[in-house]
């Protein structure tokens, strides 16, 4: 900033500070903003198409990615540990997508055209994917179960796993769009203004986390069963059907829905805020310790929509609050901004300070996640030296072992929403019975708890199966033995995960909600690629993961993960006694903070 831009901001009296009003050109955005909302919410009418596409497009993504280590391992004939790795990559690449993709729907197409695009590529690349069993060139010579196991069989060709590639490229296209927009789309069904919609939508959360599992559920079970035991091109094709189905469900729908057009990257709007903070950074604060008399200061017009809600200034990151001082030239005729990139509104400085806010709380969801992408991979290899019949004829198929984990989630939400949630309710009289915080951090517990389980269940096995014929011998212990670490995995993702979505979907400004679903899913990415880390360097350094898992030590990397819970527990439980809740005002925060209401 130059020292003409310093003097004339030092010459304006206080009365230049105050919020310019309502000109007639916002006037016309107000106008066009609720024109892109043609309709009144529809609720839970908009919710069978949604929850159904959703529903169904997990049927069929699942039912081809779950088994996708088996399928390495059975058809491409890649080494178990190489498998685990790859399939924890790729998880990783498809959870990081939903960033691109929320940054074009909120920029350029909008959450329905952004849901339709990545549908059809999603349908794409399980077509191409399940061409890859159909078509003999298309898939490494046949190799048996003995050879597979001792590493004998022949992989496949540059070719071969380029068509592979190109399948799973299609694949992240798709759950680049699907994943951040189609929980936010359903939020846009209800109607946030009215207390019916908001107890709707605190249901909405639950069901539509409790729906999705249950179709993942069916994927790890009859899909899964399908593709091992019946056949893989059967098994592939009916997920690639039920894809079809997701769309011409959700298209169903198109006359019901509330279409909110796209308001422009937020990405730009945060960046923007740090470049004008950093350029008026030598610049003094009006009132620095009073908020109010700041806040009138401040460039501070009305917001664009009554969609979004209007945010109280606060003196949290106060640093940021200098990108709102108004220096000549800076606003124009009409009260206008002139400059984006020299003078942001109040508004804008603070949804900036509600994702510097939420970071810390995000990090601490990846840990949590760690364990749940273990518990898919090594569970997987676990239950392939273990006894999986249940009868005389019927063996459960390995990658089906985690569906415990999903019907566990299953049945526990439904209890939470109707039963714990009420007599929660009337203890703290809290709308949600506890916090989102405390949700999450009841999750962690549980998830570290279920690794402690995970490990002496893991040492039983490797025991018993030395004890039948060494590194080679198969356990005789059943393989639901494994049930009760995957159950207790399964009622912390719905503490943890539940509560994660649900706290992004409230304390993200209304504009970035799309930013926040990516952000859920980009600590999913951050745990398989953390995952993947851990993996490479125990390989290179330890005994503990072989290729054999008899020759390993799985239990003690389940200990590890269990470490690094309660750490990470700790971690956040600092982190959530800071946080400040999104749109509260200063002054009401200090007087909680004294009778220490904010608590996770």
């Amino acid at each position: 900033m130059t020292t003409d831009e310093k003097s004339s901001w030092l010459m304006h009296t206080p009365s230049s500070f105050h919020s310019p009003d309502v000109t007639s050109k916002e006037k016309e955005i107000n106008d066009d903003d609720e024109k892109a909302v043609k309709q009144k919410p529809g609720g839970w009418k908009c919710m069978p198409f949604i929850i159904g596409n959703e529903t169904f497009e997990r049927v069929a993504t699942t039912g081809l990615t779950a088994n996708f280590t088996v399928l390495l391992v059975s058809r491409f004939h890649v080494g178990q540990v190489a498998a685990a790795n790859m399939s924890n990559i790729f998880s990783g690449t498809t959870n990081f997508a939903p960033l691109i993709g929320a940054f074009l729907s909120d920029a350029y197409l909008g959450r329905f055209r952004t849901l339709a695009y990545s549908s059809v590529a999603t349908l794409l690349g399980l077509m191409v994917l399940t061409l890859t069993t159909v078509v003999p060139k298309l898939q490494p010579p046949s190799c048996g179960t003995e050879e597979q196991l001792a590493g004998k069989c022949v992989g496949a060709s540059r070719n071969q796993l380029g068509v592979l590639i190109l399948s799973l490229v299609l694949l992240s296209v798709g759950a680049a769009g699907v994943r951040p927009c189609s929980l936010p789309f359903g939020v846009d069904q209800f109607d946030r203004a009215t207390a019916k919609g908001r107890r709707d939508l605190n249901s909405f959360f639950n069901w539509y986390y409790c729906t999705s599992t249950a179709g993942v559920m069916v994927a790890l079970t009859v899909i899964v069963y399908v593709q091992s035991n019946i056949s893989w091109p059967i098994g592939l094709a009916i997920p690639t059907g039920l894809m079809f189905l997701a769309i011409v469900l959700f298209f169903l729908g198109t006359r019901l829905y509330v279409h909110v057009e796209p308001e422009g990257s937020v990405f730009s709007g945060i960046i923007q805020v740090f470049v004008a903070a950093t350029r008026k950074r030598s610049l003094p604060l009006p009132a620095p310790e009073d908020v109010l008399l700041q806040e009138e200061a401040l460039y501070n017009p009305g917001t664009k929509s009554d969609r979004i809600t209007k945010l109280p200034l606060t003196l949290q990151f106060r640093f940021l609050n200098k990108a709102a001082i108004i220096c000549e030239g800076e606003l124009k005729e009409d009260g206008s901004v002139a400059n984006p990139w020299r003078l942001c509104a109040v508004q804008q400085v603070e949804e900036v300070k509600c994702l510097l806010r939420i970071v810390p709380i995000w990090a601490s969801g990846i840990v949590c996640f760690v364990a749940l992408a273990q518990q898919w991979t090594f569970s997987v290899l676990q239950s392939l030296r273990m006894d999986r019949h249940l009868g005389p004829s019927f063996e459960i198929p390995p990658a089906s072992i985690g569906a415990i984990a999903l019907l566990a989630l299953s049945l526990f939400i439904p209890v939470y929403d109707r039963v714990i949630t009420p007599l929660a309710r009337r203890v703290t009289g809290l709308e949600g019975g506890i916090t989102v915080l405390q949700r999450q951090g009841v999750g962690m517990v549980i998830s570290a708890g279920s690794m402690v389980v995970a490990g002496l269940v893991e040492r039983k096995r490797r025991e018993s199966s030395w004890a039948q014929g060494g590194a080679d011998g198969m356990s005789p212990l059943s393989a639901l033995w494994l049930a009760p670490q995957l159950a207790l995995m399964g009622v912390g993702e719905a503490f943890n995960a539940v509560g994660q979505m649900e706290f992004y979907n409230r304390e993200f400004p209304e504009q970035m909600q799309t930013l926040a679903n990516a952000l859920f899913y980009c600590s999913v990415a951050g745990a398989n690629y953390i995952s993947s880390f851990m993996v490479a360097i125990l390989q290179r350094n330890t005994s503990w993961l072989d290729n054999n898992i008899n020759l390993g030590r799985v239990d003690y990397f389940y200990y590890l993960i269990a470490a690094m819970g309660l750490l990470n527990f700790v971690y956040f439980v600092v982190c959530a006694h800071f946080y400040r809740y999104k749109g509260a005002p200063e002054a009401k925060l200090e007087r909680e903070d004294d009778k220490k209401v904010v608590s996770p």
